[in-house]
């Protein structure tokens, strides 16, 4: 487990009060949060979990409270938990973690767990508490949608380092070189560019582009190969970057940049139907729409784009049927791709923020097919 305390103090009181307000809202007697995502927003604790139980309990007419392990202590004090004096119930081997966690929550009826909270734990603390566990996502995803000022400065850091590495893939990007190769050379620079981690490397090449999840491989790249390069990670405020470009070494096939433009013409048309009150739906439609008219609606085999901030994929998603009207602040990608198996894939991807009367692009390297080699 580490720390990020890196936010001011008041900013996470704002993000817990309103995450309790929330909780009264739906009705949930408590919230219990366990290291993940959730955790990270709210209290700038981050660390993944592990046998022994960290958990923060908030809700309506419950003191926030922090358990955790006693050999943990120091680190969770140097948050935000220890910037706001939050209550701190600390245990060690032998001792029941859940019965501190039901005395933090007193008499309850509903109670919420974060949906990184593992079964591990869910179960012992549902039969400690004797009451229905139940997900806590509709009302903790409802605080991490909309991005503050704050929050919206960071994505913008992480768009930009990310493409400051995307202008420099051709420096590695070459026939005679693998995946694999290519792929170590590109995680070096995201952390050069200001990410302090690595969360994905992408380099699919010729059929392997046709995988829209290939990550790396020892294929050696090949010239006229079209190459997918979809890369990020987190800079020091935990924020994360996600884009993706299309490159060739070489000279493409004339049906592949032909589709190729297609597929930015669609990924522009998406960014332009983003605004507050349009819907995710509308915007994966938009995307859709001129695939289709290209013919190549078959090849389009995901949803258009996945919200991002302390996680690179959380709501809202941009896909098909999800009627959720988009509001100033949020942060999701836009990243329709065209697939053909054996052959070779596309994909086109930026971050943007919905403002006011639109969105803001928040990924600025060329978009189109990038010869490079």
């Amino acid at each position: 487990m580490s720390t990020l305390p890196f936010f001011p103090a008041s900013v996470y009181a704002a993000r817990l009060d309103r995450a309790s307000a929330l909780a009264a809202e739906a009705g949930l007697d408590g919230i219990v949060v366990g290291p993940g995502p959730d955790l990270e927003y709210l209290v700038g604790v981050e660390g993944d979990t592990i046998e022994r139980l960290t958990a923060l309990i908030l809700g309506p007419g419950t003191a926030t409270t922090v358990v955790v392990p006693r050999m943990e202590l120091a680190k969770v004090r140097s948050t935000a938990v220890g910037d706001l004096g939050l209550a701190i119930a600390d245990w060690v081997d032998g001792e029941d973690p859940y019965e501190l966690v039901a005395a933090a929550l007193g008499e309850v009826s509903r109670v919420g767990v974060s949906d990184a909270l593992p079964a591990l734990h869910v179960v012992p603390l549902a039969r400690r508490l004797g009451v229905d566990i139940e997900l806590a996502t509709p009302v903790l995803r409802e605080g991490r949608m909309v991005k503050d000022a704050d929050e919206v400065a960071e994505l913008r850091r992480a768009g930009a380092a990310i493409d400051a590495v995307h202008r420099r893939v051709h420096e590695w990007l070459r026939a005679g070189r693998t995946e694999r190769e290519v792929a170590a050379d590109i995680a070096d620079a995201i952390v050069a560019e200001g990410h302090r981690t690595v969360e994905f490397v992408i380099v699919g090449s010729g059929p392997n582009g046709a995988d829209p999840h290939h990550e790396v491989s020892d294929r050696v790249i090949q010239d006229g190969d079209v190459v997918v390069v979809d890369i990020g990670g987190a800079v020091p405020s935990g924020y994360n970057s996600d884009s993706t470009r299309t490159y060739v070494v070489g000279t493409p096939a004339p049906d592949a940049a032909e589709r190729i433009d297609a597929l930015v013409r669609a990924q522009q048309a998406a960014v332009d139907a983003v605004r507050p009150g349009a819907t995710a739906h509308d915007v994966d439609a938009a995307a859709r729409s001129v695939l289709a008219d290209a013919g190549l609606a078959d090849a389009f085999l995901h949803r258009t784009g996945h919200g991002i901030g302390v996680s690179v994929h959380e709501e809202p998603y941009i896909a098909p049927g999800n009627h959720l009207v988009l509001r100033e602040g949020m942060a999701f990608s836009i990243e329709p791709g065209i697939y053909f198996a054996g052959h070779w894939g596309a994909r086109i991807e930026d971050i943007v923020v919905v403002t006011a009367d639109g969105c803001e692009r928040l990924n600025v390297a060329p978009h189109g097919l990038t010869p490079v080699g």
